[in-house]
């Protein structure tokens, strides 16, 4: 296993929790109870909704699982019982359990890259209306999808 401050170092999100919301994420309904844990600045110009809403959502498309099909694939651990976004966003205010950061970096890092190459792929540069769902999906994972 990488040491802690080697594998930490390798996290470099593009985006952080506050303009992730600001975008428009995760159908503005994401965070649900846990709203208040977060600084207050984070919602000034966010994005939210008590129910999904896709209109909220960056590229207006829908992107991603249910929690329901997460939790059927093991994603969800008890510590953040609302996903990678909000593991995200408690790491970012500076929570840190070492296994569960580990197991989520590994995630990120695994996200990204596939799907960065298939815009890069098959879209014209800076024609953000190809492949929304996987832009509103890299967006939904902190990684830049303007490229």
């Amino acid at each position: 296993m990488k040491k802690q401050k080697d594998f930490y170092a390798e996290f470099k999100p593009e985006l952080s929790p506050k303009k992730m919301l600001e975008y428009g994420v995760f159908g503005g309904s994401y965070l649900g109870n846990t709203i208040n844990e977060f600084p207050e600045s984070w919602f000034k110009k966010a994005k939210i909704s008590k129910s999904f809403d896709v209109n909220l959502n960056y590229f207006q498309i829908r992107s991603g699982q249910s929690l329901k099909e997460w939790e059927s694939k093991g994603w969800i651990m008890k510590e953040d019982p609302r996903g990678w976004f909000q593991w995200y966003c408690r790491f970012s205010i500076g929570r840190r359990i070492p296994e569960i950061d580990r197991i989520q970096i590994m995630r990120w890092k695994a996200f990204g890259p596939r799907h960065i190459g298939g815009i890069k792929k098959n879209c014209p540069k800076k024609y953000f209306s190809c492949r929304k769902k996987q832009r509103q999906a890299l967006l939904q994972w902190a990684y830049n999808p303007f490229f």
